[in-house]
C-alpha cells in the first residue's frame, strides 16, 4: 500500500509540476552544448494560405476578417479561405463582403474536420495557417510563425493561445488563463528541447505538402493533424510571438464542456497515434509526448482518487505523522475547491479559490471525457454491427 501510495504520488506530482521542472534543467544543460538558433522574420517569405473555418458566426466574423487580412505578410503571398459549412445565419453573406477572400460554403454541416477536407485541394500556399474564427490574431503573426520554416527539420510551427481574463473574471476565466500561461512556458520548453507536442486549433501553421488527412470523426483535429506531421520525423516549432486572443468561457459550465470535448479527444489521440508513443522511433519525443500529454489524459485523475483513498486508510492505521499531514493538506486543498464552486455559484470572486477549484474541474473533466469517448465508441461499433 504504502508504495503504490508514493508510486502514484510521484506520478501526480511529475504530470503537474516535475516535467516542468525537468525540462526546466535539461533545456540548461542543452544550451552549455548548444546555442539557441534565433530565425529573423524576412529571411523567409514563402507562399501562404489562411484558412478559417466559421460556423454561425455573423456577430464577429466582419471583425475575424479584417483581423485576417490586415496581417503583416505581403498580400501578393496570401490567399484567404473561410469555410462557412452549415451556418444558417449570415456568416458567408458577410465575408463575401470583402475582396480577395474565398468563400467555401455548403448548406449541409459535417463537422470542422469534414470542411477542413473539402478545403485542402483550393489550398496554393506553400504554408497553411489555421485560426479560429473567434479568435483574433497579433499583427505579426504570420512573420514570427513563417520564420521557423527556415530550418527544414520544421513541419509544423503552433503560436500561442491568449486568453483575455478580465478583473472581474470568474473562477473559469481566472483559471483557465493561469493554465495557458503555465502551459504556454512548458510549450516554449519543450521546443527548446526537442519538439511541441501538438497545436491548439485557435493557431498554428504547417508544411502543405506535409498535411495528411486525419479521421473525420476526429474530435480535436488540430492536435491531430500537427501529430501526424511529427510522426513522420518532424518538430512541431512553437512561437509564443504569434498569439492567437481568445476571451475564457462564459462560465464553468462551458468550460467543462469543452474541457470534456477535449479530453475525450486526447483519449482518442492517445489510441490512434501509435507511432508518438512508441520510444524506438523518436524516443525524446516520445518521451515529452508522454510526459506532457499522455499521463494527463489516461491515469492522473484516477491516482488522484486514489491517493486520496490510501492516504486516508494509512493516516487512520497510524502509519505515521507525515500521513496524517499529506492528508489534512488534500483534505484543505479539496474544500478550497469545493469552496470555489459554491462561491461561483453565488457569484462571489475570490481569486485564491480559483486555481485548485480549476484544477478538480480539469480533472474532472478527463474523467468525464473518458466515459464520454467510451459510450460513443462503443455506440458506433453497435451501430456498425447492427447494418451487417
Amino acid at each position: 500500500m504504502i508504495i503504490i501510495f508514493w508510486v502514484s504520488l510521484f506520478l501526480i506530482f511529475y504530470t503537474f509540476a516535475g516535467y516542468g521542472l525537468v525540462l526546466f534543467v535539461l533545456i540548461r544543460i542543452k544550451r552549455l552544448f548548444k546555442k539557441t538558433v534565433i530565425y529573423e522574420t524576412t529571411v523567409l517569405m514563402p507562399t501562404v494560405t489562411v484558412l478559417v473555418a466559421a460556423y454561425n458566426e455573423e456577430d464577429l466574423i466582419e471583425e475575424k476578417v479584417l483581423n485576417t487580412i490586415n496581417l503583416d505578410y505581403p498580400k501578393e503571398k496570401v490567399q484567404f479561405i473561410f469555410i462557412t459549412d452549415g451556418s444558417t445565419d449570415r456568416t458567408a453573406e458577410r465575408i463575401r463582403k470583402y475582396n480577395g477572400i474565398m468563400v467555401l460554403h455548403e448548406d449541409q454541416r459535417s463537422g470542422k474536420m469534414a470542411a477542413i477536407k473539402r478545403a485542402i485541394p483550393f489550398i496554393t500556399g506553400e504554408i497553411t495557417v489555421f485560426t479560429d474564427a473567434n479568435t483574433f490574431l497579433n499583427k505579426e503573426a504570420l512573420l514570427e510563425l513563417i520564420k521557423h520554416y527556415q530550418n527544414p527539420k520544421v513541419g509544423a510551427v503552433a503560436g500561442e493561445k491568449r486568453i483575455m481574463v478580465a478583473e472581474t473574471a470568474d473562477a473559469s476565466s481566472a483559471g483557465e488563463g493561469f493554465y495557458w500561461k503555465y502551459e504556454s512556458t512548458l510549450k516554449k520548453w519543450d521546443y527548446e528541447l526537442y519538439s511541441n507536442v501538438g497545436a491548439a486549433g485557435e493557431l498554428f501553421s504547417i508544411r502543405t505538402t506535409l498535411y495528411q488527412p486525419v479521421e473525420s470523426d476526429t474530435i480535436i483535429d488540430d492536435h491531430m493533424i500537427a501529430m501526424r506531421i511529427a510522426e513522420n520525423g518532424y518538430i512541431i516549432a512553437y512561437e509564443p510571438k504569434a498569439y492567437a486572443m481568445e476571451t475564457a468561457s462564459a462560465d464553468v459550465k462551458e468550460e467543462l464542456k469543452r474541457k470534456i470535448r477535449i479530453a475525450a479527444g486526447g483519449i482518442q489521440s492517445i489510441l490512434r497515434l501509435k507511432k508518438a508513443a512508441n520510444p524506438f522511433h523518436y524516443p525524446i519525443f516520445t518521451f515529452q509526448y508522454i510526459s506532457h500529454r499522455v499521463l494527463r489524459w489516461t491515469i492522473t485523475p484516477f491516482l488522484l482518487i486514489l491517493v486520496f483513498i490510501l492516504n486516508a486508510l494509512l493516516a487512520f492505521k497510524g502509519a505515521g505523522t507525515g500521513y496524517s499531514l499529506l492528508f489534512i493538506a488534500q483534505i484543505v486543498f479539496y474544500c478550497l475547491a469545493l469552496t470555489g464552486y459554491f462561491f461561483e455559484k453565488k457569484n462571489i470572486r475570490v481569486k485564491v479559490l480559483f486555481i485548485p477549484y480549476y484544477f478538480c474541474v480539469m480533472n474532472y473533466a478527463v474523467l468525464a471525457g473518458l466515459v464520454r469517448y467510451l459510450r460513443k465508441s462503443q455506440s458506433a461499433a453497435w451501430e456498425k454491427s447492427r447494418r451487417k
